[in-house]
């Protein structure tokens, strides 16, 4: 693995790049922590650039500008809304880029990544939260990955059973005030459920939902981006219990994952691990290409 420290992207001056010789990922420095590229070397970025932050630092205004960013839920306003928008420092450790945002003022609270590629064009991250409060607080740790225009996402069902099977439910889904569910952009099927990403459309689509599989997939122009991560059982989740959430609008699509939900003691922290692969693939929309084509990828 190669690490290049001081990489201009984005028209940030301070990036770090990160490759394993086929795939690359970009971090940002100058603000953050944030994950800014994620592509085969010279091939597209398969998370959003959002050009008008691009090469921004510094003020109060919270920005978007793309990539994978580390948020504490359940949203709310202010809280989630600090703006990283200040210098983060870093260090390289056996292979991994460490990342840690100075603790917000607001909050008293520290964000961190520790990103590790760990071959076969695969990337390791964990997410950290740190409470710096002099009392308890409680809180999920929530990683959000803003993915290029134009793509769909995919989300396993659970199997599928009879009802002489199973008499009892197997997931919550949860539905937000303006999620409407004869979007076109929605594809709702036996075994997945799809979401379309397009910059034409005027409406904004959000669901959440628990996904014991632990793992979305991103489909844009030939490759296919997994996330995965784990499930566990025992835990609570915040928004009536879910642990992955989805949403779109003309400008994005963002696929989200989420820890548990517990109380942190002062200097005590929660961690959330994600691991990403990235694949030259491609699937149409119809279940049988999803289980031909991008299924295997999941357990490879």
């Amino acid at each position: 693995m190669n690490i290049e420290e001081k990489y201009k992207f984005g028209g940030w001056g301070n990036c770090i790049r990160m490759t394993d010789g086929d795939i690359e990922l970009v971090a940002t420095t100058d603000v953050g922590p944030r994950i800014i590229r994620l592509g085969f070397i010279g091939g597209q970025n398969i998370f959003r650039e959002v050009e008008n932050d691009q090469g921004r630092t510094g003020g109060d205004a919270w920005r978007m500008y793309g990539g994978h960013r580390l948020w504490h839920g359940p949203e709310a306003n202010p809280r989630c809304y600090f703006p990283d928008n200040q210098p983060v420092d870093y260090r390289v450790e056996n292979n991994t880029l460490k990342l840690s945002q100075r603790v917000e003022a607001a909050t008293g609270m520290q964000k961190q990544m520790d990103v590790t590629l760990t071959g076969d064009n695969s990337v390791k991250v964990v997410h950290r939260i740190i409470n710096h409060n002099i009392w308890d607080i409680s809180f999920a740790v929530w990683s959000i990955t803003v993915m290029g225009l134009n793509g769909r996402a995919i989300i396993p069902q659970e199997p599928f059973q009879s009802w002489e099977d199973k008499l009892t439910p197997v997931r919550p889904l949860v539905l937000w005030g303006y999620t409407d569910m004869s979007d076109p952009r929605w594809i709702w099927g036996k075994k997945y459920i799809q979401l379309c990403q397009d910059p034409a459309a005027s409406a904004r689509q959000k669901l959440g939902l628990l996904n014991t599989p632990g793992w979305v997939a991103y489909i844009l122009n030939g490759e296919v981006f997994i996330k995965s991560y784990d499930f566990d059982p025992s835990a609570a989740y915040i928004d009536f219990g879910v642990n992955t959430e989805i949403y779109t609008d003309a400008d994005i699509l963002e696929i989200e994952s989420l820890g548990a939900y517990n109380s942190v003691h002062p200097d005590d922290y929660m961690e959330h691990t994600e691991r990403w692969r990235l694949f030259r693939a491609e699937a149409g929309s119809d279940e049988s290409s999803i289980d031909k084509n991008v299924l295997p990828l999941v357990t490879t």
